[in-house]
């Protein structure tokens, strides 16, 4: 193996009452893909914001091309030739892909920027991309999730990037993005360009992957692990410290009531059309698909959030037309972006738990913010919710303890359907395996559920009955034990060919 560029020893940072990294140790080298693997709350979210100068660590040592380093802010990381993406991408919608690819180091002369040497300058970054298609001057905004994270790695290689870190870049990908962002990843390391990949999917790290890093605890509990062919349970092991057999709770015969949930007929323009569903009280059902296929829109239209063009949703025999008649019925849902849509992360946990039963705890015109706390604390015990503090802030909490505390406010409103919208983005194997028994719960107390994923396993380990939807279409239905992950592909992406490719 060749010297690596950058070498991680011993490194440690703490904050008021935690130690986020204990003594990690990471070696990466040139022109590879170096995979990071850990829970949420492992200390991944730490680390990279070590390397792009948002924290300083303090303790270990860092060196970068052979250099003791420690960048003090993140353009300082920059002009080192360290560049981070971050799932939450930080663009401009509102500027032009060049002008966010220059951000922050603007090319200008006698004062003035130089846009036309700037735009020339992204269109050859967007040819070495593999996207010379794309104009220059199109604002942020007007762009699709991939073609964001294209704009972020512009920026990246505007500073001359030796090393990129990728932090689930492919999130909020359709399976045809990840296979281009996965082109792109190996024209830069083929360049020598150096990547670190962090992802929850071990699929995909299977697939780019050269070398992976674990770490658990703020502890790196494995490293330089070969990416094809480490086993699974050895990963999963290293990252949970227990083997993880079943990950899914065994399925049970059920005796289903008459449907709680009735869609007839559910339609909004361009995005889907003529939907229909049912879900019995304890029944879980599925909905897979394609990104873009029409799946969330679905769920938030159910929901009330979107006005529908024609159809029915029906909630125990009535109607509904909003989210307010929703909730008031016993509907409740965890959507697709839960820091954005779902949380407010500056407020504590309890007030977040009690958002949708508010009422229940006025007092003559006041809130009864004891009562509050105890109702929101007894939920987070039957979730299991760590650390077991519903004072702290939502921003504070790993992505898994994020959800639960969504689906907490659900439990708390005496919900009778629950909507979930990939439940387990961006959460890891253990965390998810704990979702995984919540959703089962649920349902074994009589609750509806009805949930959207993009991944196939997911639903079919989930879900009692599975619907197939495609190009805003429900075009098949199935109990979940009569498919396998092959077929309910195979429905999901026929008819799929990008315009333009040969069928």
């Amino acid at each position: 193996m060749t010297d690596p560029v950058l070498r991680l020893t011993d490194v440690v940072k703490t904050f008021p009452g935690v130690r986020a990294l204990d003594g990690v140790q990471l070696e990466v080298t040139a022109g590879e893909v170096h995979c990071l693997l850990g829970q949420n709350g492992a200390g991944k979210s730490t680390l990279i914001k070590v390397l792009a100068g948002v924290h300083h660590a303090d303790g270990g040592e860092i060196t970068w091309q052979g250099e003791p380093f420690a960048p003090a802010t993140p353009q300082a990381a920059m002009r080192a030739g360290i560049a981070t993406i971050y799932q939450e991408l930080d663009l401009v919608d509102d500027l032009s892909i060049a002008e966010n690819a220059f951000l922050g180091h603007e090319e200008s002369r006698f004062g003035f920027l130089r846009r036309t040497s700037t735009a020339s300058r992204t269109r050859e970054i967007l040819a070495r991309l593999g996207h010379p298609e794309i104009p220059a001057r199109q604002l942020v905004r007007t762009l699709p999730a991939a073609g964001k994270q294209i704009v972020s790695m512009a920026r990246a290689l505007s500073h001359d990037a030796k090393l990129i870190v990728m932090d689930e870049p492919s999130a909020v990908l359709a399976h045809d993005e990840v296979e281009n962002l996965f082109r792109i990843i190996r024209e830069l390391t083929a360049q020598g360009i150096a990547v670190i990949y962090i992802s929850h999917r071990l699929a995909e790290i299977r697939e780019i992957g050269d070398r992976v890093t674990v770490l658990k605890d703020g502890r790196t509990t494995a490293a330089n692990l070969p990416a094809r062919t480490t086993p699974t349970r050895e990963l999963v092991g290293k990252m949970t410290g227990r083997s993880i057999e079943y990950v899914f709770p065994p399925r049970t015969a059920k005796d289903l009531a008459d449907p709680i949930l009735v869609v007839e007929g559910l339609t909004r323009a361009g995005e889907f059309a003529d939907a229909s569903l049912t879900v019995a009280p304890g029944e879980i059902v599925g909905i897979a698909g394609l990104v873009g296929s029409g799946r969330s829109e679905l769920l938030e239209t159910i929901f009330g959030a979107r006005p529908a063009d024609a159809g029915t949703v029906t909630l125990d025999g009535h109607r509904i037309t909003g989210v307010g008649a929703a909730v008031s019925r016993g509907m409740g849902m965890a959507p697709e972006e839960r820091k954005s849509q779902a949380l407010l992360l500056d407020e504590p946990v309890y007030k977040n738990m009690t958002l949708a039963s508010f009422a229940g705890f006025a007092r003559g015109g006041f809130t009864a913010a004891k009562d509050e706390r105890a109702a929101a604390l007894r939920t987070a015990d039957s979730l299991e919710l760590r650390p077991r503090d519903v004072d702290r802030p939502a921003r504070t909490l790993s992505g898994g303890n994020q959800q639960k505390v969504v689906v907490g406010r659900w439990l708390l409103g005496k919900t009778r359907l629950l909507l979930l919208d990939e439940p387990t983005r961006g959460v890891d194997v253990g965390a998810r395996a704990e979702l995984y028994q919540v959703i089962h719960g649920l349902a074994a107390d009589g609750v509806g559920v009805l949930l959207v994923s993009s991944e196939v396993p997911e639903v079919l380990g989930l879900a009692d009955r599975v619907l197939v939807m495609r190009e805003g279409h429900l075009i098949h239905e199935a109990p979940a034990d009569e498919l396998d992950e092959d077929t309910v592909l195979d429905l999901v992406m026929a008819g799929s060919l990008l315009e333009g490719e040969p069928a």
